[in-house]
């Protein structure tokens, strides 16, 4: 049986489309993520704890159970809102809700320590529902044992979201299904004897 040579032409056209196509996150609806005028991307960082490292016991329930600060740098053109979730997925059972902001403006580059829980944040944006349930920031606080890893993530939007504030994270990532533009994250972590 014979079978047909592959040109080379066809075979440096697909390594250069693999090479080259843009990353997708098909379970949050991200579009491809393309540098505009060779900008960075998205970066999300906090002045209370580096990524991957311990959060302060300040932030956690165990102390003052305040929200850390956080900063970003700036989005890709068209960005209209920011949308910020964090949640523990090594909760038991169950990935645990921290905080929910969303409708942050454009032009916001963070968010700073202690924001006060309830439905507006000064500035702009609105908080929603976490799984304590109250509104705003609950710290974490994982059950004796092993380490838990809390995700800051950050969704730069090409809409504003049409939700109220006490909204779920349910609600959230439904309603910016198809406007994810780009999406940075911080993981802290937090362990309790």
């Amino acid at each position: 049986m014979r079978t047909a040579a592959k040109s080379p032409i066809t075979a440096i056209a697909f390594l250069a489309v693999a090479v080259w196509s843009p990353p997708f996150d098909f379970a949050q609806g991200l579009r491809p993520v393309v540098s505009r005028g060779g900008a960075p991307g998205l970066e999300l960082k906090s002045a209370a704890f580096r990524d991957g490292v311990a959060i302060p016991q300040n932030f956690t329930c165990d102390g003052g159970d305040t929200s850390p600060a956080l900063t970003w740098n700036a989005p890709p053109a068209g960005t209209k809102s920011f949308a910020l979730i964090v949640d523990d997925p090594d909760a038991p059972g169950t990935t645990w809700v921290h905080w929910v902001v969303f409708n942050l403006p454009a032009e916001a580059r963070g968010l700073p320590e202690a924001v006060p829980r309830g439905e507006q944040i000064k500035g702009g944006g609105s908080q929603g529902r976490n799984d304590f349930p109250q509104l705003g920031y609950g710290g974490p606080c994982p059950p004796p044992g092993k380490p838990h890893r809390y995700f800051f993530k950050l969704y730069a939007l090409d809409t504003q979201l049409n939700l109220t504030p006490g909204a779920t994270k349910n609600d959230v990532e439904q309603a910016m299904k198809g406007h994810i533009l780009t999406k940075a994250q911080i993981i802290g972590r937090c362990q309790r004897q």
